[in-house]
């Protein structure tokens, strides 16, 4: 009893040391031979939420958001950015370091985590992007940012998201592996998903039914928790809960099904 519980806290300082090692090298490999290094984990929600801003506030009438619209995008395309990138890297977990896969005595779950840490690491680095715009808002803008106690909420955002990226890299990873069509059909639903979500709009733009079908979507509840620290009247309590719950049912369901597949992946690679 006593070596067994001495060793488990041992074989969770070797994965979490392992897990460490494995996002460290991702990103040094990622960024080894970029001349712009760091600012490619804040480039590409940047353009987007400039191209969304020029759209919505200057080419057309906008009836979605609030002000500073462009505020209230990069709240919401910084953690798409994080989860998109996440989960398409999901649908090669295995397959591109099969050989390890196979090989190593390491749960196999690492090869999904590490992409959640080193995707969240580049997220977290990109939230400076967020609070300069927050305060460039702040001394330009007729309608400044209203900073308030959702703030608190964000933490809990960035939880909740990396339990629903744990479940979804358990379930999507392994069926990659078995089902080869579905890294594009990934893909295609990633597309879909980036405007069934709550982005350039809250969920409170929404009318009715489409109001209460959009709130099953879990990131809808994970980014109005991102915003409503600067947006106090996004708070949609329904999405919030049924975001929270969501993310949890991912997790339990990616856990089983990744127990359930792992040995069929493993002879697959």
């Amino acid at each position: 009893m006593t070596i067994a519980t001495a060793g488990a806290p041992a074989s969770a300082r070797r994965y979490l040391h392992s897990l460490w090692l494995l996002s460290a090298r991702d990103l040094r490999v990622r960024y080894a031979t970029s001349a712009l290094g760091y600012l490619w984990s804040v480039l590409d929600p940047l353009v987007m939420s400039l191209i969304y801003w020029f759209v919505f506030t200057q080419v057309f009438q906008r009836t979605v958001g609030h002000e500073p619209y462009i505020v209230f995008l990069i709240t919401a395309l910084l953690p798409w950015v994080w989860f998109n990138s996440a989960v398409s890297d999901f649908t090669r977990a295995f397959n591109k370091d099969a050989r390890l896969v196979r090989s190593t005595a390491i749960p196999r779950s690492i090869w999904i985590n590490r992409i959640i840490l080193s995707k969240g690491i580049e997220f977290l680095c990109s939230l400076p992007v967020l609070v300069g715009f927050v305060i460039v808002a702040a001394l330009t803008s007729p309608h400044p940012v209203q900073i308030n106690w959702g703030l608190l909420l964000f933490p809990v955002a960035v939880l909740l998201q990396m339990v629903l990226l744990v479940g979804l890299g358990l379930l999507v990873a392994p069926l990659c592996v078995l089902y080869t069509d579905l890294e594009r059909t990934t893909k295609l639903i990633l597309r879909v998903l980036f405007y069934a979500s709550p982005i350039i709009y809250s969920v409170s733009d929404l009318p009715g039914v489409f109001r209460e079908l959009v709130a099953f979507n879990p990131l809808s509840g994970i980014f109005t928790l991102y915003r409503v620290g600067f947006f106090p009247e996004v708070w949609d309590t329904l999405s919030v809960v049924v975001g929270a719950i969501m993310s949890v049912a991912f997790l339990l369901a990616g856990v089983f099904v990744f127990r359930a597949l792992e040995r069929s992946v493993l002879k697959e690679l």
